[in-house]
């Protein structure tokens, strides 16, 4: 409606304008809010979703070129897990997180890490698993290509 006057007050001059665009604004349909709401989730990117034994619903959204938030469900002991970041040869970032809630339950994470390439041609995988408790050996390994 405000677009409507606002049109007829910027055309007044010419009032064979003033009707038409008048008359196509008012007969103009109104999308309903699931028309909405669908434009607006197709404008969102589809993240994917990663999962395995420990880990479940497991996203990773690229914030910048080199951040990451990384979010979603594990179920490891002591409410603890590992990441590292490799680029098929070498491990360039690790480190660890904790979860809301130890095994056997699903604890949420959230975190967010830098991540940037040493070479151009290589591609970053980050790697999230839980520490063997008997020897500290990497389980349960959930493997996801960062670019």
């Amino acid at each position: 409606m405000i677009i409507a006057i606002f049109f007829v007050g910027c055309n007044s001059s010419d009032s064979g304008k003033e009707s038409i665009q008048y008359d196509t604004l008012k007969n103009a349909p109104v999308p309903d809010l699931d028309t909405i709401e669908k434009n607006i989730d197709s404008a969102t990117p589809n993240l994917k979703n990663y999962s395995n034994q420990r880990f479940k619903n497991v996203t990773v959204e690229q914030l910048s070129e080199n951040r990451f938030r990384i979010y979603g469900q594990a179920k490891v002991f002591e409410a603890s897990f590992s990441w590292v970041v490799e680029d098929g040869h070498n491990e360039l970032y690790k480190g660890y997180e904790m979860t809301d809630a130890g095994a056997p339950a699903w604890g949420s994470f959230d975190f967010t890490i830098e991540a940037g390439k040493e070479r151009e041609n290589s591609t970053l995988t980050l790697i999230l698993f839980e520490g063997s408790a008997k020897d500290g050996s990497r389980q349960y390994e959930l493997p996801i290509s960062l670019g």
